[in-house]
């Protein structure tokens, strides 16, 4: 009969086995670096397209001359769209880069059951989210758009959490909060756009790097 200490490694090697098997743990922490710098490089490109004089239009203060802006041969709304999906699909490219890195060096394979649970379960209010935002964007609601992608986005993450590490329903609802809070100082959503998707991401990835990548 094996020892006490024998049945508590036998027991932790079924328990790390079943959470292998309902989580998706090969995120890695890198990816959250470069999807901040990215989400960061993206804000500037909005600030250098917007001026770096007009602080009343920078943070859409002015609803009016927000909507009737153009510079470069490109409206504003046409802009922020493009602005997004670019910051969009270089971030995915970046984060299925440094997971499938991670992934491969521990043997294990990206795309599994855990994996698709996850990524159906982020899609779902991310999909809304960009509709929705979209919708406030043809509408004129151009201010809104920054708070509104940051609420769905955390709301997206707590609904994926369950699937992959714990530490991301924390960056979640870090999302959600700053979202609220770009709603009530409605003038500063570049801002907190900023900090939600560039600097909280530069942050929560450099702790998952320390956490689990070190």
């Amino acid at each position: 009969m094996s020892n006490p200490r024998e049945q508590l490694q036998q027991l932790a090697e079924i328990r790390s086995m079943m959470e292998r098997s309902t989580r998706f743990l090969s995120l890695s922490g890198l990816s959250g670096v470069a999807a901040g710098i990215i989400a960061l490089l993206g804000a500037g490109a909005l600030w250098a397209y917007l001026g770096f004089q007009d602080i009343d239009l920078i943070f859409f203060r002015d609803q009016n001359e927000a909507l009737l802006y153009s510079k470069w041969g490109i409206g504003l709304k046409a802009f922020m769209v493009l602005d997004a999906v670019i910051v969009l699909v270089a971030a995915l490219a970046v984060g299925y880069y440094f997971t499938s890195r991670k992934a491969r060096r521990k043997s294990q394979r990206v795309w599994t059951a855990a994996s698709r649970r996850l990524a159906i379960n982020l899609l779902l209010p991310l999909a809304a989210g960009g509709v929705y935002g979209l919708i406030l964007l043809l509408k004129g609601h151009v201010g809104l758009v920054p708070p509104a992608t940051l609420i769905f986005y955390g709301l997206a993450l707590l609904n994926g959490s369950k699937y992959t590490l714990d530490d991301v329903r924390w960056l979640g609802l870090s999302e959600v909060v700053l979202g609220l809070l770009a709603s009530y100082f409605l003038g500063y959503g570049l801002l907190f756009w900023a900090i939600g998707f560039g600097v909280l991401h530069i942050v929560y990835g450099f702790v998952m790097y320390q956490k689990y990548e070190q």
